[in-house]
């Protein structure tokens, strides 16, 4: 049986390997920077690519969701400006790095992925939106 407590702290060795091919092609910024650019009010877009129940219990502030699984066929409806500087972030950073590896192939040209996502914002006792 498959526990929850199993998927939050390893991923199958795949996957890891798949976001750390990712995440050399992708810029990465820390919550820190985020929470700083976020009160500087410079980051016109944040994208949640979690599920949408993991949006629903809470994210970030002023957070838009586009779930991982269908960012690739809605992100030209959502953020049709390809230039449009985003974060992106998911549960701990790997799904971001998938995603945003994925977009910039699309053409979009300023997306960073935050480093640590939803855990390390939540650990860190920054602010969220309960649903």
């Amino acid at each position: 049986m498959i526990t929850k407590e199993k998927c939050v702290k390893k991923h199958n060795p795949g996957f890891e390997q798949l976001c750390e091919a990712a995440r050399k092609n992708v810029h990465e910024v820390s919550i820190q920077q985020v929470k700083e650019m976020m009160d500087k009010g410079t980051i016109p877009l944040v994208l949640d690519v979690r599920e949408e129940s993991e949006f629903q219990k809470d994210h970030i502030p002023g957070a838009k969701h586009l779930g991982r699984g269908v960012l690739e066929r809605d992100i030209e409806t959502v953020v049709p400006d390809k230039a449009t500087p985003m974060v992106l972030y998911c549960g701990g950073g790997y799904r971001s790095a998938l995603a945003a590896e994925s977009i910039q192939k699309m053409g979009y040209t300023n997306v960073l992925s935050m480093d640590g996502g939803y855990r390390g914002w939540n650990e860190a006792s920054y602010p969220l939106v309960k649903e």
